[in-house]
C-alpha cells in the first residue's frame, strides 16, 4: 500500500516536471524565433528601459514595428496605459507566438493592437508620440526600408520620436533566417528621411544606453533619433 501510494507520488512528481519541462522547451523555441534565447531577458529589459530613458510616459500611443514575439513588448504593454500599444510583424505564426506570450504574461487586459502584415498595407488611424523598431531596419531591403520612412511619416506626431536600431558601416549584406542584414551609411538613413519629411540624428551606440550582448558586439550598431522636420 506503501509502495503504490509512493509509485502515484512519483508518477505525479515525473508528471508536473515533464509539463514544466515542456514549458521551458516551448518558451525557449519561442525565444529562439528572435534571437538567441540567452539574450531575451537582456534585451527585452534594454527596451523599456531606452524609452522611459527618452521619455516614455504611460499615457503615450507607442508603434512597436518588428514586434516579433513581444520580447521587447509586454514590458512596454504592462507600463502603458490600456489600448496604447500597437504592434507590427509581418510574420504571422511569429506574431501568434507573441499572442501566447501576452495570454501567459496576464496583460490581455491591457488591450494591445497586434497587427499583421507589411507596413505598407496596414490601416491605422491613430498618431504616435513613440515609434520604436529594434534590430528591424537592418533587416528591410531599400525598398521596405522606405515604406517604413513614409508610413512613420504619416503617423508620427509633430513633436513625436522614432527610434530605430542600425548597423552603420559599408560591410557586405549578410543573411539571417532568410532576411538580409544590411548595414548602410547615415548619409543614406538621412537621405530618406528627408524625402519624406523627416530629419535623422545618431545619438550613438546601443552599448552607451546600458546594451549589455552575451557576445562581443561592434561600434556600428547604433541608435538613430527620427524626427519630423
Amino acid at each position: 500500500m506503501i509502495f503504490k501510494k509512493y509509485n502515484r507520488i512519483q508518477n505525479a512528481s515525473r508528471g508536473i516536471r515533464g509539463k514544466i519541462s515542456s514549458f521551458r522547451d516551448h518558451k525557449l523555441k519561442r525565444h529562439a524565433l528572435v534571437g538567441t534565447p540567452e539574450s531575451w531577458e537582456m534585451v527585452r529589459d534594454f527596451q523599456i528601459k531606452f524609452l522611459k530613458e527618452m521619455g516614455l510616459m504611460p499615457g503615450d500611443h507607442l508603434l512597436d514595428i518588428g514586434c516579433g514575439t513581444l520580447r521587447g513588448g509586454i514590458p512596454i504593454i504592462r507600463y502603458l496605459e490600456k489600448g496604447h500599444y500597437y504592434g507590427i510583424e509581418i510574420l504571422p505564426d511569429v506574431l501568434e507566438e507573441g499572442k501566447k506570450e501576452l495570454l501567459e504574461s496576464k496583460l490581455t487586459d491591457k488591450e494591445p493592437v497586434l497587427l499583421s502584415g507589411r507596413i505598407s498595407s496596414v490601416n491605422i488611424e491613430i498618431e504616435f508620440n513613440y515609434i520604436w523598431a529594434f534590430s528591424v531596419l537592418i533587416h528591410l531591403t531599400n525598398e521596405i526600408l522606405d515604406d517604413c520612412f513614409n508610413f512613420v511619416s504619416s503617423r508620427l506626431s509633430k513633436q513625436g520620436k522614432f527610434y530605430a536600431t542600425v548597423n552603420i558601416g559599408d560591410k557586405k549584406t549578410d543573411s539571417w533566417r532568410g532576411f538580409p542584414v544590411v548595414w548602410r551609411s547615415l548619409d543614406f538613413y538621412k537621405q530618406v528621411a528627408l524625402s519624406h519629411g523627416l530629419t535623422v540624428q545618431d545619438i550613438g551606440p546601443r552599448q552607451e544606453f546600458g546594451y549589455a550582448p552575451t557576445l562581443p558586439i561592434e561600434d556600428d550598431l547604433r541608435i538613430l533619433k527620427i524626427c519630423k522636420k
